[in-house]
């Protein structure tokens, strides 16, 4: 399983549909796609969600990432991320 970092920006619409039921779903969503949420922040200033996913694959990674937003109304930017400890072997 690979590691991605997931921003999200809420929309006007987004705002509207903020409950825990909905984020209930979104954690489903993210399972649906194979993957688990390692977790989940909101955050203040340019970003206003952070969630740490686990997927299988950068293909996964963006359905996902589309899922959420057509499910949220939130925009999310998708990265992948590598351990500190990864990096430091592939920048070796």
């Amino acid at each position: 399983m690979a590691t991605y970092v997931l921003f999200g920006k809420y929309t006007v619409e987004g705002l509207k549909g903020i409950s825990a039921k909905r984020s209930e779903q979104a954690k489903a969503l993210i399972k649906k796609h194979g993957g688990e949420l390692k977790g989940g922040y909101a955050m203040l200033g340019g970003v206003d969600l952070m969630l740490i996913v686990e997927l299988p694959d950068t293909g996964r990674a963006m359905a996902t990432s589309a899922a959420l937003a057509k499910l949220t109304g939130v925009a999310f930017t998708t990265s992948p991320a590598v351990t500190i400890e990864e990096f430091d072997k592939l920048a070796a």
